[in-house]
């Protein structure tokens, strides 16, 4: 990839997508949310420790220790290493309050979702949330939120001149309800103009390949960016955007920003064939403001023979380990673990056959 394709990666652009950064212009088009920032070192700390587990008094049930004045937030395990306990009582309340305000909510870091762990909850609620224990499962489970613990992560491949030290961790907890993944699509603006739109969920909808239902989309899209992002996003001339359609194909909610640039998934496209669509606008890219002269290419799966098209694998199943097995690994080596889960197996089957 040459550095064309891209804008030029600077911390104060990435920032510009942090949630917190966006939010506040966007919320009466986007879904109910709850910042909370910023979050201190002992959660980036908890976050960071081995093994899955909740801080005490996280769940919504009476805890069966506290720490006394004598103790020093350390307890051992079985082999008598300390492991470091943790509580977050304030924050405990303020997810609380949030769950009693919107019912539910569906968690996220500055940028990233821990969509990745969705199994951790039932499948016909994914990333239901009830409890601040709901939440930090979610989150300890998840790989890719990973990528907002350190600043390091957060801008790789930005100018070595960049100053980073704005970034400060935050919770987003956003209200929950069920979404129809097949009305979800990225769209993608590239010195302010709209080049491209692409269906989010690699799944197959026969009511997307309809020539009229697609026109629908691209004209409905086009007008709600032009109505209300690009008169009001200043940050950059360059970005992605995640938006949700309502059922009537007519309006739309923002679900996301995103930077453009390598760490941002193109789905149906390359960055390659984003540039290329750009190049054959019929308006200048290097003219200042310009408007785009035609309509953004919108691609869907097209067929449930298409390359991209999920399969019957599950999403994301690399992280898909028992419960047990998670609080099982915590401080073992890939030996010891896997000697312990087969002694578990074998317990297990020994106790059924009786």
């Amino acid at each position: 990839m040459t550095s064309s394709l891209f804008p030029p990666q600077s911390a104060s652009y990435i920032l510009s997508f942090q949630f917190s950064s966006w939010y506040p212009e966007f919320r009466h088009i986007s879904i109910k949310s709850n910042v909370i920032r910023p979050l201190s070192q002992e959660f980036r700390d908890y976050m960071n420790a081995d093994g899955v587990f909740v801080p005490e008094g996280s769940e919504d049930v009476p805890a069966e220790s506290t720490l006394s004045d004598d103790d020093d937030g350390y307890e051992s395990d079985d082999e008598g290493e300390e492991l470091r306990k943790f509580a977050f009582p304030e924050l405990d309340q303020k997810i609380r309050e949030c769950v009693k305000e919107y019912g539910a909510v569906f968690p996220k870091l500055n940028f990233s979702s821990p969509k990745d762990a969705s199994w951790i909850l039932p499948a016909s609620a994914p990333l239901k949330c009830t409890s601040p224990a709901d939440i930090y499962m979610l989150l300890k489970s998840s790989d890719f939120i990973t990528h907002d613990l350190s600043p390091d992560f957060v801008f790789e491949g930005c100018e070595q001149s960049s100053d980073s030290s704005g970034y400060e961790l935050e919770l987003v907890l956003r209200k929950w309800y069920p979404v129809d993944r097949s009305r979800e699509l990225r769209c993608f603006v590239r010195n302010n103009m709209l080049i491209g739109i692409s269906q989010r969920d690699t799944n197959y909808y026969d009511f997307l390949n309809n020539p009229d239902t697609r026109s629908k989309i691209i004209e409905t899209v086009q007008s709600f960016w032009t109505t209300n992002i690009r008169p009001v996003w200043k940050h950059n001339k360059d970005y992605v955007f995640d938006i949700l359609l309502t059922r009537d194909l007519s309006r739309a909610h923002i679900i996301d920003f995103n930077p453009y640039a390598p760490r941002t998934d193109t789905l149906l496209f390359t960055y390659e064939e984003l540039h290329d669509i750009l190049k054959h606008r019929n308006t200048s890219p290097d003219a200042p403001d310009s408007m785009p002269s035609s309509s953004p290419e919108l691609r869907v799966i097209d067929s449930r023979s298409h390359p991209a098209a999920n399969t019957n694998t599950p999403a994301n199943q690399h992280n898909m380990v028992p419960f047990e097995a998670l609080s099982m690994s915590s401080g073992r080596d890939i030996d010891e673990f896997a000697d312990l889960w087969e002694k578990q197996i074998k317990e297990s089957m020994k106790e059924e056959s009786t």
